[in-house]
């Protein structure tokens, strides 16, 4: 029955890589697909494919959020099926989350669901929280980087205004639509990075549980491999809701500031995998440098009123991810104890 209940928890961690992948997938490709510098599928394939190869170039430079996920937000889940029950919780809190914010097309953190789901299932669990990593590693980014982005994207814009400011604007379209497709692919490997190594701390989670690891063990390539398989698949099919909302909604993207905002917050996921591991949010990430770069328009170029129901989901995703891990756990600890 452990063992059973260790697979379980396993898939389910995989489908939760699946729904980021979906979830996700407009934070690498949107602004290419509205300026249409890519093809929705073409855009997907290339976000797929970087998605894996952005997971394994993770792992082998350190794996850091990997981690921040095993060892720095809560305790580790007792052996046996109280820990994998725990993991499961967790699990069940992010993708609830994830679903209700796809439905609604908000582009909310998967990976502050995860957290979300982590803090609300260990507190039920009777787990400790480590708050110390949660603010450093999780409050802290979610405030700061999208800040950053916003200030970078808007610093970056100005200086693509000032240096292209006698060219004419139609060549100078199409030369940038053609290098948003590097800066995409840059954006893709930078979310599979990151993402990638949040599901494969989970799963490790679950491993942990299961006795078959320690916290000082290293990721088998089987959970490298799966987790970035999953989250792949999932860039591939594709979430058009969210896509819609973050290249058309939030401000009408031109290629110079789909370059920008994907430059920027390319360069800023890159920080916080390799010099400040820290899991933070590509979606919140990419949403600030987007608003960042259409800000050089003047301030009506921005949807505030889209922005600030996206800020409110920002707010809610923890708790309510957190209360969503905390009811399953109460749940499936009562089924099987």
């Amino acid at each position: 029955m452990q063992t059973l209940g260790l697979i379980t928890v396993i898939v389910v961690a995989l489908g939760f890589a699946y729904t980021n992948g979906f979830h996700d997938s407009a934070n690498a490709i949107a602004t290419s697909v509205s300026t249409r510098a890519l093809t929705p599928r073409v855009a997907l394939v290339m976000a797929g494919i970087m998605n894996l190869v952005g997971a394994y170039v993770g792992l082998q430079l350190g794996g850091g959020v990997t981690k921040s996920i095993v060892k720095g937000i809560i305790g580790t889940p007792a052996h046996g099926t109280n820990g994998l029950v725990v993991v499961f919780a967790l699990l069940i809190g992010a993708i609830a989350w994830n679903l209700i914010t796809w439905y609604f097309g908000l582009p909310s953190s998967s990976s502050h669901a995860l957290i979300g789901g982590m803090v609300g299932a260990g507190l039920a669990a009777g787990l400790t929280v480590h708050w110390d990593g949660v603010w450093s590693k999780v409050v802290l980014p979610m405030l700061i980087s999208p800040v950053v982005g916003f200030l970078l994207s808007f610093a970056v814009m100005i200086g693509i205004l000032w240096a292209f400011r006698h060219r004419r604007p139609g060549p100078v379209t199409r030369g940038f639509r053609m290098a948003q497709t590097v800066s995409a692919a840059g954006m893709a490997l930078g979310h599979g990075i990151q993402d990638a190594q949040k599901t494969m701390g989970v799963v490790m989670l679950a491993l942990i549980a299961g006795g078959h690891a320690n916290n000082n063990s290293p990721v088998p390539w089987w959970v490298l491999l799966t987790a970035a398989l999953s989250i792949s698949l999932g860039t591939y099919a594709g979430g058009w809701r969210v896509m819609r909302t973050l290249g058309r909604r939030i401000i009408e993207l031109d290629p110079p500031r789909g370059f920008a905002s994907e430059t920027v917050a390319s360069l800023v996921l890159y920080f916080t995998a390799f010099i400040y591991p820290a899991p933070v949010s590509t979606t919140h990430i990419i949403t600030g440098s987007i608003m960042g770069a259409g800000a050089t328009s003047g301030k009506n170029a921005v949807r505030w009123g889209v922005a600030k129901n996206i800020v409110y989901a920002w707010c809610m995703t923890i708790p309510a991810a957190g209360a969503c891990g905390a009811l399953a756990y109460e749940i499936v600890h009562a089924i099987f104890g």
